[in-house]
């Protein structure tokens, strides 16, 4: 699959990039052996101005994608980044053109450990890693690709583990929304039996009243029969 543009792009002004600090190298080495290093002046001058209007272009390209929303604001602010390191190599180079290049040449290895009491002659190879010691530009980027996609896995998987946790909190919300009806089902039905109950006894109470009542009623008819009887009732 084709890469997007705008990568393609980058990766040749990397390549110019590195091409010039190899050229000033290359002039500076001239000068101290005497050499004529006026040739290779125009070329690194001629470089330096491509070098500038590519990485120009690159952010133009860069604000164009994001304010179309062609890329995330997460790739955005990655190849952002990207942009600042090819300024900061871009105005170390212009730095280094400037000097005459008459220092003593450096070794390889003090250029790699970027020795501040001379300086580095390369600023490209100032922070050489050992992870990159021994690569061609290609392989360093194809390693800082695969440095990428193993953040961008990462990023996946944290992700995957976020969405879980919410859904989780979801589910357990739902869960305390459905208790949460079954306990007012509850409550209601529980006032509602109680409420029957007070009725109930209300309706208990009223019917041994009238028992009561009726119980003196008998009584005392059947206390007026007898004496009716008594009175009636013939004496000898």
């Amino acid at each position: 699959m084709a890469r997007e543009p705008w990568l393609m792009k980058y990766d040749s002004t990397c390549h110019l990039a590195q091409e010039v600090a190899e050229n000033i190298h290359e002039r500076n080495r001239q000068k101290r052996t005497g050499g004529n290093a006026s040739k290779l002046n125009m070329t690194i001058r001629t470089s330096l101005q491509r070098l500038e209007e590519q990485i120009s272009q690159l952010k133009d390209s860069l604000l164009r994608s994001l304010s179309t929303r062609q890329i995330t604001q997460f790739e955005a602010d990655r190849r952002q980044n990207l942009v600042d390191d090819l300024l900061t190599r871009e105005r170390q180079l212009q730095a280094s053109f400037k000097k005459d290049g008459t220092e003593p040449d450096l070794m390889r290895s003090s250029l790699m450990t970027g020795d501040q009491r001379t300086g580095p002659a390369n600023p490209w190879l100032a922070e050489e890693s050992e992870e990159t010691k021994g690569l061609d530009f290609c392989e360093i980027k194809q390693q800082q690709q695969r440095i990428i996609q193993e953040q961008d896995a990462g990023l996946d998987a944290l992700a995957t583990v976020l969405a879980r946790q919410k859904q989780m909190g979801q589910d357990i919300g739902n869960e305390l929304e459905e208790q949460n009806e079954i306990i007012d089902d509850l409550t209601y039905l529980v006032d509602k039996t109680d409420s029957r109950i007070q009725n109930e006894t209300r309706r208990v109470k009223l019917v041994d009243k009238k028992s009561a009542s009726c119980g003196m009623l008998v009584v005392i008819v059947l206390l007026l029969i007898a004496i009716v009887v008594v009175a009636v009732w013939p004496t000898s």
